[in-house]
């Protein structure tokens, strides 16, 4: 399937908002208890884990037209655990080396 076939000619296509996985750390939110995310995780493994199938789906749309994504969201706010970091911005929820060596596939040449 070509390009055009789906988005169109001469468009950019952005994914607006994907993600929403939260995984809430103790000590690290902005309240206690009540905090959400679009689905929820235990620990950092698991979040890593679907947080790669959402890449790997990008990856699938790169060459079909897509020009940009943004992820829900880069660190944690208020009652909300969907970041990458924390609402604090001191933990960092994935491994870093792992997230370089995942996002790194999305920047091919082409």
């Amino acid at each position: 399937m070509q390009r055009a076939d789906i988005f169109g000619k001469n468009r950019a296509v952005v994914l607006g908002e994907y993600g929403g996985l939260g995984l809430p750390l103790e000590g690290h939110t902005w309240q206690s208890k009540a905090n959400w995310g679009y689905q929820s995780f235990k620990d950092a493994d698991s979040l890593f884990i679907q947080y790669s199938r959402f890449v790997g789906l990008l990856e699938e749309f790169i060459p079909k037209g897509l020009s940009a994504a943004i992820y829900t969201q880069v660190s944690d706010v208020e009652g909300e655990v969907n970041g990458l970091m924390t609402y604090d911005r001191k933990v960092v929820k994935m491994p870093e080396d792992k997230l370089n060596k995942l996002h790194s596939k999305l920047y091919k040449p082409l």
